[in-house]
This record gives structure tokens, C-alpha cells and sequence, in this order.
């Protein structure tokens, strides 16, 4: 007779839950975002994410967008939840972002925002 699977992994096979439950923000990583509408009218917010990549590469690419939807997903099981971010992107070319050579700090092109992506959510452990 096989073993059977542990309960968090046959909770995470069943899917997600019907039901998700949305945030205005969300602290991780040391920052706490906010989405962009919680944030309008304010003095102070944060809205924008940077997620770290890499490729096989030499070259590293980092994706830069602004913060939408905190979404928080349950699986069956009170322990098993995940965060996601549903974000504007931003092209990362010459044409979308441009970097401080002196002191790093990256600006970006706000009319060169990607519409047509199919990948919008991150993992909120994700950004930065």
C-alpha cells in the first residue's frame, strides 16, 4: 500500500478556494504597499513594486509596476494561504525605465505602461 500525501499538500492539489479576499495593503519584505487607490488623496504611500529577476544570462532584468489588487487565496486549510499582487507593468527597455548612473535610482516612463501582458499577478514575497 503507498503512503498517502500530507494534508497540506492534498489541500494545495484541490485548488484554491471560490472565495478570495482583497486588501488595500500588505506588509512584506520589510515594506508595506498599498494599492493605488487606497493611496489616492494621500500625502505618503507606497504603490510601486520592483520585482528581482534573473535570467540565464549575464544580463539581469527587473520589472517595475504599480500595485492594483492585494489579493490573499486560501487552500482548504487555514495554514495554506497565498498572497498575490495584481499590478500595472511597465516596459523595461531604454524606452520604459531610466537609471541614475550616479546614484542607481530608477525613474520610469509612466506612458510606457504594458497593456497587453497575460502575467499580472506576483507572488506578494516577490517584490520589493
Amino acid at each position: 500500500m503507498g503512503r498517502s500525501a500530507p494534508k497540506s499538500l492534498s489541500s494545495l492539489s484541490l485548488g484554491p478556494e471560490r472565495k478570495c479576499k482583497c486588501y488595500n495593503g500588505y506588509f512584506v519584505n520589510g515594506y508595506v504597499f498599498h494599492t493605488e487607490e487606497y493611496g489616492q488623496g494621500r500625502k505618503t504611500y507606497n504603490n510601486c513594486v520592483c520585482v528581482k529577476g534573473s535570467t540565464s544570462s549575464e544580463l539581469e532584468v527587473d520589472y517595475y509596476g504599480r500595485l492594483k489588487e492585494v489579493v490573499e487565496l486560501q487552500y482548504h486549510n487555514e495554514h495554506n494561504r497565498v498572497f498575490l499582487f495584481k499590478c500595472y507593468w511597465y516596459d523595461t527597455t531604454d524606452r520604459g525605465i531610466r537609471v541614475d548612473p550616479h546614484y542607481g535610482l530608477v525613474e520610469i516612463n509612466s506612458k510606457a505602461r504594458l497593456h497587453n501582458i497575460n502575467n499580472v499577478f506576483v507572488f506578494a514575497k516577490q517584490c520589493q
